[in-house]
């Protein structure tokens, strides 16, 4: 059984992250504070322990990946995040994105195809710390109408289009942060729904990511 232990020095390694996501732009202080206060290292292996908190992602199980932290910063600094939003996640991965909005007080329900990623969410060590946090194993493109409307809507895989499904989820008002195709890199969107069902789209920088598939997977 792994042992967690966050150390003076994970805490001041974690300290100097966020001054270079400062650096880089996010200068959206609940985000910072949120990411200041969850351990990166406990998402990751022992082995990676000594870089955890390099400004960079890390390959996990199934081929998936832990974003880079600047990428976590900047969709969630993007996602306008308020206490008590309903935010549907597409994209669970290592719980490392949900436990950061989980911690800036939203109401989280996080999706995951990947059946052996879900099943490590039973295992997750923040579950009595986030109440406000659950976990689905399921089609990310097809969203939770059971639990729709959402106030906003992010997606943490590279999507081939803007899925309509998840358009409909939205509360009108609503906003969708979205990393979508171009080549082999991703534009990253942000999608307000009108009153009336339209839609408004915001284009900012370009990532990568890896994509975003339909269907279960296990």
């Amino acid at each position: 059984m792994r042992k967690f232990d966050d150390s003076y020095r994970h805490k001041g390694l974690r300290k100097k992250l966020m001054d270079i996501l400062r650096e880089k732009g996010i200068t959206d202080e609940n985000v910072l504070s949120a990411m200041n206060n969850i351990p990166r290292h406990f998402f990751l292996d022992t082995a990676l322990d000594n870089i955890a908190y390099e400004d960079r992602a890390f390959p996990i199980a199934e081929g998936q990946t832990i974003s880079q932290p600047y990428t976590v910063a900047y969709q969630s600094q993007l996602l306008q995040v308020k206490p008590q939003d309903k935010i549907l996640e597409i994209g669970t991965g290592s719980i490392y994105q949900a436990s950061v909005l989980a911690e800036m007080g939203a109401k989280v329900y996080t999706i995951e195809r990947q059946k052996k990623l879900f099943e490590k969410t039973k295992e997750y060590i923040f579950k009595s710390q986030y109440s406000n946090l659950k976990f689905f194993y399921g089609d990310g493109f097809e969203g939770l109408p059971t639990y729709a409307p959402f106030d906003k809507v992010i997606i943490t895989a590279a999507a081939p289009f803007i899925p309509p499904k998840l358009i409909d989820q939205l509360k009108p008002g609503g906003k969708m942060i979205i990393p979508v195709n171009e080549g082999e890199q991703q534009r990253m969107l942000r999608i307000t729904k009108n009153i009336d069902g339209s839609t408004l789209e915001e284009s900012f920088n370009n990532f990568s990511f890896v994509p975003m598939l339909a269907g279960k997977n296990g």
